[in-house]
């Protein structure tokens, strides 16, 4: 995989002007009304153990943007968490549903309805050089070999791309971090903290906190009052990276939050959507525009 220039450049370069077009156009009660009402009807949400596995092809059907879910053995258990199927696979369906809609960006599409084209890919799978963008949630539960880690490490210096998220506490972050040193150890290549004046906070959406989004059955349990799913061993949400020797971010990692819940449980209930969804797309689209155009 090589760098490109951008095929779909910013279509607003004023953030802040951007940032009050996405907030306006949340707020219109009727457009969300909409939405929630075909919700369930559009995705099949509630039904996650019937959710087909669709394998990533060698050969992709074209050459527009489409996520990858990484599969992993899953080594150890998360409170809530559900291993490689984590957020999958509404979360990757709704945030390129949502890129589509705010930027120029062309999604690859298929079906009779047209839905967004997401996959599942080993490490150890040829397709995984297909796989323009790569996610992978709960991650402090998984268990990498040495083969699937020297395969992910060919494909992140060829240029891939992989964000890893909903992983909560000390413990995880450290299993993590076990982990992600078989493919890429240190100190070459070190896990640095991404301040906010990083350009990966301004791609479209100008981000100025992180957000702390917890799953919606902890949202509901604590009716919204509390985001910190480990009590004070997550109360602080990391931005984290680990960038190639040209300074490319190649893994982004945002720990003791849950991005893609935003995104999977999006027309759920309506409370849920206006605390966590605006700023959790505004991350979504921001990361994936910038792993696009660098």
């Amino acid at each position: 995989m090589t760098k490109t220039q951008n095929p779909n450049p910013n279509p607003n370069p004023n953030p802040n002007r951007t940032v009050r077009f996405w907030v306006l156009a949340l707020g219109c009660g009727i457009w969300v009304l909409g939405f929630l009402g075909v919700a369930n009807a559009q995705f099949g949400r509630g039904d996650f153990a019937n959710v087909p596995t669709r394998m990533a092809p060698e050969v992709f059907p074209d050459r527009h943007f489409a996520v990858c879910r990484l599969f992993y053995t899953q080594v150890r258990r998360e409170e809530s968490g559900g291993g490689w199927r984590t957020d999958y696979p509404y979360g990757e369906i709704n945030l390129m549903t949502r890129l589509s809609e705010m930027t120029r960006t062309a999604i690859s599409r298929g079906g009779e309805e047209g839905q967004p084209n997401h996959y599942v890919v080993r490490a150890t799978d040829d397709a995984l050089f297909q796989c323009p963008f790569l996610l992978a949630s709960d991650v402090g539960t998984v268990g990498l070999s040495l083969p699937e880690a020297a395969r992910l490490r060919e494909y992140l210096l060829k240029g891939g791309f992989l964000w890893v998220d909903d992983f909560w506490g000390t413990n995880a972050w450290e299993h993590w971090v076990s982990q992600i040193e078989k493919v890429l150890p240190p100190p070459e290549y070190a896990i640095e903290d991404v301040p906010l004046d990083d350009p990966i906070f301004s791609a479209q959406f100008l981000v100025t906190k992180l957000p702390q989004i917890t799953n919606i059955g902890f949202w509901r349990r604590y009716r919204g009052r509390e985001t910190s799913e480990r009590g004070s061993d997550s109360e602080d949400v990391h931005f984290r990276a680990i960038r190639d020797h040209h300074g490319r971010i190649m893994v982004v990692m945002t720990h003791n939050t849950d991005i893609a819940d935003s995104w999977e449980r999006e027309g759920e209930d309506a409370a849920f959507f206006y605390q966590f969804s605006p700023d959790g797309y505004a991350v979504g689209i921001n990361v994936l525009l910038h792993a696009m155009t660098h």
